[in-house]
């Protein structure tokens, strides 16, 4: 595996305290990617949207499970992908692609779902199907499928480590990822920390418009001048994290 670049720990816990599209609001403001990219698409859905923020780092893999593995048991590679979660500088997020086409079976169910959070994985995305939903939500292990099938099929990791395409997004190992009821998106490693300390500052400019519109008293002109000075915040903090990466460079 590449050497991945750490965020500290710290930062992780503040990125957790923030929801994903808040997270892509202020990955935008740095300008380093179109606002199209990085984040998964609608095929990819919050098997539990009702538990908090997922961040982890990616240990990526490739499934299938529409014919036997050549070698092995119908659970082949999953003692090499544990063991693989140590050479990650944080939580690991498991993210599968799964290579069927059509999805054959599920991905993951409660036996998967509880050796990977034994070994201290944060959650789970796969571009496969999920299966026994009761069991795995009682983990509160956070998981995000395109679908559901009740059966495994074969089902076998082929390949772990290695770049995979999941929601229209390219995911390598070590990837910086951040999911909740609205998605997954990814956050370039790099600018995970200055991202959770701008965070809040994003929070209090989107409050200049919505403290006023939860005050009672409107009109055309208050509201353009709630917007403007909304605006006038964001853009500032878009300057400064600007400035920060150039710096970087």
């Amino acid at each position: 595996m590449a050497k991945i670049h750490a965020v500290p720990e710290a930062d992780l816990q503040l990125l957790r305290k923030y929801d994903t599209p808040t997270i892509c609001n202020v990955v935008e403001l740095f300008d380093v990617r179109p606002r199209t990219a990085g984040y998964m698409d609608a095929r990819i859905k919050a098997c539990y949207p009702k538990l908090p923020p997922m961040v982890g780092y990616a240990s990526t893999a490739t499934f299938r499970s529409a014919a036997p593995p050549r070698a092995g048991n119908v659970y082949a590679g999953l003692g090499d992908q544990v063991a693989s979660l140590a050479e990650l500088p944080g939580p690991a997020v498991v993210v599968f692609q799964d290579l069927d086409n059509p999805v054959a079976s599920a991905t993951f169910g409660e036996v998967m779902c509880t050796t990977y959070k034994a070994f201290g994985a944060a959650g789970l995305i796969t571009s496969g199907a999920a299966r026994d939903l009761d069991q795995v939500e009682a983990l509160k292990f956070p998981c995000f499928a395109d679908g559901v099938i009740c059966a495994h099929g074969d089902c076998h990791i082929v390949q772990i480590n290695v770049a995979v395409h999941v929601g229209g997004v390219m995911v390598h190992p070590g990837d910086l990822l951040h999911g909740d009821c609205n998605g997954v998106t990814t956050i370039p490693n790099e600018l995970a920390s200055a991202v959770a300390e701008a965070c809040p500052e994003y929070m209090v400019a989107e409050a200049v418009v919505l403290d006023y519109l939860k005050g009672g008293k409107l009109d055309a002109k208050g509201y353009a001048a709630a917007r403007n000075g909304c605006k006038e915040r964001i853009d500032a903090l878009g300057r400064k994290l600007k400035a920060l990466t150039s710096r970087s460079r």
